[in-house]
C-alpha cells in the first residue's frame, strides 16, 4: 500500500510546521505529518490501532473527507486552534474495518467519531453541543496537561 499523506493529517497549524503550538500549548513537538507503518494494513486489529492513535492524541476525528459533518468537526476545532489528527477512513485501503471497529467502540458506525483525551465524545453534533455548553475545551486543556506533566516527569 501507498500511504498518501492525506490518510492521517492535522489541522492547518501541524501542516505549516508553524513553532507554535497554538494557544494550548505542548504539541509543538507532535507537529507535522506522522503515522504508523501499520496504518491500512489488515494483519494489525483496527481496534488497537484506533485505541493507539486515541490514547498518543489529545483530538482524534476519524471522518471521512466527503462528509460535511465530518468538515464541520475539523472546522471547529480549526477555529478554536485545537491540534487534531484526522483519520480519513475513506482514503485507508481497509478503512471500511476501521469504520466497524469504531462502531462496535462506539455503537454507531456513521462518522465522524471524535474522541478527546483518550474518550469516545459522539459526532460532530454532540462535540458542537459541548462546545455551546462550555465543556469541550476544558476537555481538551486537561488532556494537554496531563500530556505536559508525563513530558516534565519523563525528563527528570
Amino acid at each position: 500500500m501507498i500511504w498518501r499523506p492525506a490518510v492521517l493529517a492535522r489541522t492547518r497549524l501541524a501542516w505549516s510546521g508553524s513553532g507554535s503550538a497554538g494557544r494550548l500549548g505542548g504539541a509543538a513537538s507532535r507537529m507535522g505529518n506522522s503515522t504508523s507503518s501499520t496504518w491500512g494494513k489488515p494483519a494489525a486489529a483496527p481496534v488497537n490501532q484506533i485505541q493507539e492513535t486515541i490514547s498518543d492524541n489529545c483530538v482524534v476525528i476519524y471522518s471521512k473527507t466527503s462528509c460535511s459533518y465530518c468538515n464541520m468537526a475539523k472546522k471547529l476545532f480549526h477555529d478554536m486552534n485545537i491540534n487534531y489528527t484526522a483519520v480519513e477512513l475513506d482514503l485507508l485501503e481497509y478503512g471500511s474495518q476501521f469504520q466497524d471497529a469504531l462502531a462496535k467502540m462506539t455503537g454507531e458506525r456513521t462518522v465522524p467519531r471524535i474522541f478527546v483525551n483518550g474518550t469516545f465524545i459522539g459526532g460532530a453534533t454532540d462535540t458542537h453541543r459541548l462546545h455551546q455548553e462550555g465543556k469541550l475545551l476544558p476537555l481538551v486543556h486537561q488532556c494537554y496537561l496531563k500530556k505536559s506533566s508525563k513530558h516534565v516527569g519523563d525528563s527528570v
